[in-house]
């Protein structure tokens, strides 16, 4: 389990704390508000607004109200709210995009040792030179965790906006896969998740502690 831990300390310099730009943090933060959002609306509809018993229940209500509906007129009901569930979904989906250019952006304005690619590197020169051997190790396999969670989150976000502007796009109804794709990448973030609470909790009650805080302060030598 050690080796999901986030490293507090720099591989080059392990006597130093990593620092983060005020972007990353920022990014970091945004990013995961927007996640929690957008899965907090798949959930509702998987789960709330989904299924028979949903149906009665809107059936229930309304009849308590003095209402009576058909079983046809209360799923139209049903799926109407999903509806507005997804449209905030893809509200959501929006902004993941929007900050996904962000981080892109902002990796070009980094200083040098800050740069996602420059630190894969480098931890894997330390590796293979044999100096800082575990350290590095460790720096590189989390720097790759994060490298394919950025392209998880590209490919999402773009079938995501491809399912948006599907009946805009014609063409785009054609590609059944875009759904799928979209669906199982899903998957792929919330089992990134769970590795990286799993970590930053184990970081934090060992020798890592305030790792959290430096996500938020910037960190400090």
């Amino acid at each position: 389990m050690a080796i999901i831990e986030p490293p507090r300390r720099d591989s080059v310099h392990p006597q130093q704390t990593k620092t983060y730009s005020s972007s990353l943090r920022f990014w970091h933060w945004a990013n995961a508000i927007v996640i929690t959002g957008s899965l907090l609306t798949v959930a509702v509809n998987s789960t709330v607004l989904n299924g028979w018993p949903t149906l009665m229940f809107v059936q229930d209500k309304l009849k308590q109200s003095g209402v009576t509906v058909t079983e046809k007129q209360a799923r139209e009901l049903t799926i109407g709210l999903r509806d507005r569930v997804w449209d905030v979904h893809v509200y959501f989906g929006y902004c993941l995009a929007a900050l996904l250019l962000f981080r892109l952006i902002a990796e070009f304005f980094e200083v040098a040792d800050q740069k996602l690619m420059r630190k894969i590197k480098s931890a894997y020169a330390q590796y293979k030179s044999g100096q800082n051997m575990l350290i590095a190790r460790h720096e590189l396999v989390v720097k790759t965790m994060y490298a394919m969670l950025y392209l998880v989150l590209i490919i999402m976000a773009v079938t995501g906006l491809c399912l948006a502007f599907e009946d805009d796009v014609p063409f785009l109804k054609s590609i059944h896969a875009i759904k799928e794709v979209h669906g199982f990448c899903m998957y792929l973030v919330l089992l990134f998740i769970g590795v990286h609470i799993i970590g930053v909790f184990l970081a934090e009650r060992k020798d890592s502690k305030g790792i959290v805080s430096d996500m938020i302060n910037g960190g400090k030598n």
